[in-house]
């Protein structure tokens, strides 16, 4: 996540390389492909309120991606504070959790081409009258922001909106993104930045209780992680380039960041 912020748009996938119709993809000879995610960025992936499964527009890209590489996908979960880690050290074929692509990353672990772009924003409860933009949360010591650390919404809200350092106790630290979405709504922290997308999402989901204020923050692209000198990654790349070029990803955009937003 994400060195983070999120505006994601359908034009976001305009940024992988521009390709012919998917045609002579690798095939994986129906090999098992491991797959980490944390389930707790909506709508990238998250459980299901009704099953408990895991879906979302990650889930719904990687299984495609397999199927079109002749490929199964083993899911599984773990924290977001040690996923890199962990495919760094191959206990995951790929993973993904709205992760951006920087270069203290890259030295860890290999990543796909982009797919996709986002903007980070600022959600207040839907009452807040007290500030307008992140000058103007940075200049009332009183006001707290929430986030997850290791997050590019831990990054941002400490150098962009208070433009301080990693320890200012103005920073309130949780161990999911959605917990410190409960503590906006319950009063405890005053601020959560997050992609347009997911803030829309949460608005929708909760009538009365958010919305956004200034304009965004930043910009990043999310890619798939993989353990360096991974074999998937050249399969993974030709898949995204076949399913941007016949609309596949477009679609995926529609399914989770519109229909699925206004079916909450």
């Amino acid at each position: 996540m994400r060195l983070l912020k999120l505006f994601a748009v359908a034009a976001s996938l305009a940024l992988l390389p521009a390709a012919a119709p998917a045609l002579g993809l690798p095939d994986l000879g129906g090999r098992t492909i491991v797959a980490v995610t944390e389930n707790a960025y909506t709508p990238l992936n998250f459980a299901d309120p009704k099953t408990g499964e895991g879906i979302g527009w990650e889930y719904d890209a990687v299984n495609e991606i397999a199927k079109r590489l002749n490929a199964k996908v083993d899911w599984k979960l773990t924290s977001w504070d040690v996923m890199i880690q962990a495919v760094r050290d191959g206990q995951f074929d790929i993973g993904m959790d709205g992760i951006t692509i920087n270069d203290e990353r890259k030295a860890q672990v290999d990543f796909s081409d982009p797919y996709m772009v986002s903007e980070q924003f600022m959600l207040v409860r839907a009452d807040e009258n007290r500030f307008s933009d992140a000058a103007g949360f940075k200049a009332d010591p009183k006001l707290l922001v929430g986030a997850q650390a290791g997050t590019t919404n831990f990054y941002v809200s400490v150098y962009n909106v208070l433009e301080s350092n990693e320890q200012d106790p103005r920073v309130k630290l949780f161990e999911t993104f959605g917990a410190s979405v409960q503590a906006l709504k319950t009063g405890d922290v005053d601020l959560v930045l997050m992609d347009k997308v997911s803030a829309e999402g949460y608005i929708g989901a909760s009538p009365g209780s958010f919305k956004i204020v200034g304009g965004p923050l930043g910009r990043e692209e999310f890619g798939f992680i993989f353990k360096k000198g991974s074999d998937l990654v050249g399969p993974v790349n030709a898949a995204l380039a076949a399913m941007k070029a016949d609309g596949t990803l477009a679609g995926l955009d529609k399914k989770w960041f519109y229909e699925w937003r206004a079916s909450q």
